[in-house]
């Protein structure tokens, strides 16, 4: 019989989601595995983690540190493993109240630096070696009535190009 699968939230906090072992820097209630993953490399094996789970921990790490970060989570992912990376969305107030967050804010061209076909004709020098296909989508504040009770058309619209009205970014990595 097989062992079970590796599903690790990364950066917990307080929150860690149900089913996955978590991990942070802080020894907080429900860390079952303190770790910083700014150090690398960190403790998995190479394709040994099944799940990644990683709520608003992103946006913590400076733009500089983003890059050893999605670099280990490639390593230690399995090849077709899933990822899901949920930050504050660049546009929203969310993303700069918390005087933690680093600059720069997350937003959707993060994540094409993390496809190699696309770095090596757009940004070669950026230091990944990750390669990721990606999935994203935008949330919204279902008590924001200027937003909840539009068509999903006009959501759409509205979310690329009126502030505050993407609350997160969740990003569905998969290795390739």
């Amino acid at each position: 019989m097989g062992s079970a699968p590796i599903k690790l939230d990364l950066g917990c906090g307080k929150n860690k989601a149900a089913g996955f072992t978590g991990v942070d820097a802080l020894a907080f209630e429900g860390v079952d595995q303190v770790f910083d993953l700014r150090q690398t490399p960190w403790p998995w094996a190479d394709n040994s983690v099944d799940e990644v789970h990683s709520s608003h921990f992103v946006e913590h790490l400076t733009g500089a540190e983003r890059i050893p970060f999605f670099n280990e989570l490639h390593r230690v992912l399995k090849p077709g493993a899933q990822a899901r990376i949920i930050t504050p969305h660049w546009s929203h107030e969310r993303a700069y109240g918390d005087p933690t967050h680093q600059w720069p804010p997350v937003c959707a061209w993060t994540y094409f630096y993390l496809g190699k076909a696309w770095r090596d004709v757009n940004a070669p020098h950026a230091g990944y070696t990750c390669d990721f296909d990606y999935v994203l989508v935008g949330t919204h504040d279902p008590n924001d009535t200027h937003v909840a009770f539009r068509t999903q058309e006009v959501k759409q619209v509205m979310m690329s190009r009126n502030v505050n009205t993407v609350t997160d970014l969740i990003a569905t990595l998969t290795k390739k």
